[in-house]
């Protein structure tokens, strides 16, 4: 049985970059800064619930909708074909296709 050699010590971790705010990719004029946002496969969303407005970016085509009197609780995706999103709100699940685009 051979003797076991001492392992070297290890080098010390090194820092953690900081993270780098998130680059805004909805149109300027809807903020800086969304109450909620979030990415599943090539969509993403924005939610600036002051402004009544949802940015989505699905596959690069950016839309913005008016979110009417419906504030955002909660997002799910459809894994089906159709990729659809959904919202949860106070007045129960609505449909991204319910929803008006915005000026």
């Amino acid at each position: 049985m051979k003797p076991m050699t001492p392992m070297a010590p290890m080098k010390p971790m090194e820092p953690m970059a900081p993270m780098q705010p998130q680059r805004a990719w909805w149109p300027k004029k809807l903020g800086d800064h969304p109450s909620s946002s979030g990415s599943q496969n090539q969509m993403r969303y924005a939610y600036f619930g002051d402004a009544h407005r949802l940015a989505v970016d699905n596959g690069g085509a950016i839309r913005v909708y008016d979110t009417g009197p419906h504030q955002i609780q909660g997002f799910s995706q459809q894994q089906s074909g159709s990729g659809s999103l959904r919202f949860a709100s106070a007045n129960g699940p609505i449909d991204l296709a319910s929803l008006p685009t915005a000026n």
